[in-house]
């Protein structure tokens, strides 16, 4: 049984309330216009929840994972599109603290909340998703400085955000084995170019875009810890962030499934509430099995991770594999029980499944949990 502390709940029904009446009823809206919008910054910024992976001592909330994914849920339940925003935010928070020296983080991390920075986690490129250690991306030291060339794609926050944490080769016949490393840009340095915000089938109000590089100077005290470590940090900030992925796709199969319950009782067919079907009740059934499977798994990895417990890897995969795939059939399934109405977005449900689709591709592929799970599980 997963149980939370006095002090998660509190912060769980405090994000519950800002989701259901500041975010759910703008949903919509921000999904219509495409474009990240600049009053969700301003509300996640007001409750600091931007700050909530980061400790204390650095200006955070200190919020341990299982809290992170409390809020991450309680969001995903209300819009995927602010829910992944406020994710990778979490990414990059993780990844500093995993990679930063003691200086960089006496430094460098204090100034995410003292200016209320966002910070992008820049690893995919063209010709290199699933396969890291394919990427492009060079770093050639010159003196005191690093001079970094190449594209990154699929990068989520790209354009609000201030700083891109991005991963490139230091030494090419390395690669994953010490020869990518992790430098902090910043998105005003010469040599810096922005795409224009992508066209994507969900998640329409979370900014994705290309980050080009041509000849970017970045101070050595800017690579982020080790030279050559880079690909090892990652590594260790997917413990984390698969959980928080994760936890996306359990918010979103949640959303959808609450809402598709209050449609099945109140929509009436040959004379009674769809609702008293065993089409429909079978189909609910199957959907409310899968979220409470999917909850064990995402808070098991996370109260793993916050005891400190081996492993992580393998139930990170486990969790975020079942998760994304039950979000996928929930909300497919939660449109079907709308019929004709779940088509249109007028109602959330088919927003909530373009949503989670993407789920299932982006913090690895679950094609790729299935092969981290079974090297696991044979050895």
């Amino acid at each position: 049984m997963i149980q939370f502390t006095e002090e998660q709940l509190a912060v769980r029904t405090m994000v519950r309330d800002l989701a259901r009446k500041a975010i759910a009823p703008r949903a919509r809206a921000w999904d219509e216009h495409g474009q990240f919008p600049d009053e969700l910054r301003r509300l996640l910024t007001a409750h600091d929840l931007f700050v909530m992976c980061l400790p204390e001592d650095v200006g955070g909330l200190g919020f341990d994972l299982t809290t992170q994914c409390l809020v991450l849920e309680e969001i995903a339940k209300a819009d995927g599109a602010a829910a992944v925003t406020l994710q990778d935010q979490g990414t990059s928070s993780h990844f500093l603290l995993n990679a930063c020296t003691p200086e960089q983080r006496r430094t460098l991390v204090p100034q995410i909340r003292a200016r209320q920075l966002l910070v992008a986690f820049c690893l995919s490129e063209p010709g290199s998703g699933s396969d890291a250690g394919g990427l492009q991306t060079r770093a050639v030291r010159e003196g005191d400085e690093y001079v970094l060339r190449g594209q990154k794609t699929w990068v989520t926050n790209g354009g609000p955000a201030e700083w891109y944490i991005v991963l490139a080769l230091t030494d090419p016949d390395k690669r994953t084995r010490g020869g990518i490393s992790a430098f902090l840009v910043d998105r005003d340095a010469p040599g810096v170019q922005l795409g224009p915000p992508m066209k994507k089938m969900g998640l329409r109000a979370s900014a994705t875009v290309d980050l080009f590089l041509e000849d970017v100077r970045v101070s050595a005290a800017r690579r982020l810890g080790a030279e050559g470590q880079g690909f090892a940090y990652v590594m260790k900030t997917f413990e984390a962030s698969r959980p928080q992925v994760a936890t996306l796709g359990l918010g979103l199969a949640e959303g959808a499934y609450d809402y598709a319950l209050g449609y099945a009782k109140e929509r009436h067919a040959f004379g009674k509430p769809i609702a008293e079907f065993q089409a429909i009740q079978f189909m609910l059934a199957d959907m409310a099995t899968q979220i409470e499977a999917a909850r064990l798994l995402v808070y098991q990895a996370a109260q793993m991770f916050d005891a400190g417990a081996p492993d992580l890897t393998y139930y990170a995969s486990l969790a975020k594999l079942f998760a994304t795939d039950a979000a996928m059939r929930v909300t497919t399934d939660a449109v079907q029980i709308l019929g004709g109405a779940g088509y249109v977005n007028e109602h959330p449900v088919e927003r909530m499944m373009r949503d989670a689709k993407v789920t299932q591709i982006f913090e690895g592929t679950n094609q790729i949990q299935r092969v981290i799970i079974a090297r696991h599980i044979l050895g």
